[in-house]
């Protein structure tokens, strides 16, 4: 997680602790569910007004279905939890977050599929700073994209020999954010899509099912 974020995070930790807390002593559970059967859902057909994402575990819930569309192949994953030293996270720190990578199993695939939802609430106004600070480190915002909460941004940031498109939001109190990466010989707008509807199935499984 990009420095500036973290500043971001712990600030968010600081104003909201008695929340988080709260959040803590009811304990860290993933969501009482077996994953849906997957359909993959381009993001702009995917109303993230209605997702109720909650602050806790859900890589077993993501459908491996979505995960082979995203990569094009099989993978493997590492998962990790809130307050867990990973080398998942970036820089192999200890997590605020709740979140999974997913890389291919082969030995010689490339690219990532990824998703993580923040520990501690955030408000909308912390939410709104970290967009603001996503089109950093080369990354470009990406323009005339669907939302993907609110406030939600989407980059693309570019890499060797990849690319990796991202899309990140706040759902109620939960900061979501998830991305792809893939080989640069995948056309741009195939790259966005494959986020798009990878990023949908994260925030449904992150999700309470709606009834």
């Amino acid at each position: 997680m990009p420095t500036v974020l973290r500043a971001l995070l712990l600030s968010a930790l600081l104003t909201l602790l008695p929340v988080a807390i709260g959040v803590a002593v009811s304990g860290d559970e993933t969501l009482a569910r077996k994953p849906a059967a997957y359909r993959g859902i381009p993001l702009a057909e995917f109303d993230s007004t209605k997702a109720v994402v909650q602050r806790a575990p859900f890589c077993d819930l993501v459908p491996e279905a979505a995960v082979r569309e995203a990569l094009g192949e099989e993978a493997t994953v590492t998962a990790y939890d809130n307050g867990e030293q990973s080398d998942a996270v970036p820089g192999g720190d200890v997590a605020h977050e709740y979140g999974c990578r997913y890389s291919p199993a082969a030995a010689d695939g490339v690219g990532q599929a990824r998703g993580w939802v923040f520990a501690p609430p955030v408000t909308v106004e912390a939410a709104q700073r970290i967009a603001d600070t996503a089109a950093t480190g080369g990354c470009t915002p990406l323009p005339d994209v669907p939302a993907y909460g609110e406030p939600s941004v989407a980059v693309t940031c570019p890499g060797e020999g990849v690319q990796t498109v991202s899309f990140r939001g706040l759902f109620g109190d939960a900061w979501l954010s998830c991305s792809l990466t893939r080989p640069t010989t995948v056309p741009v707008d195939e790259l966005v899509d494959r986020a798009g509807r990878w990023c949908v199935a994260v925030a449904q499984a992150a999700s309470v099912p709606l009834t």
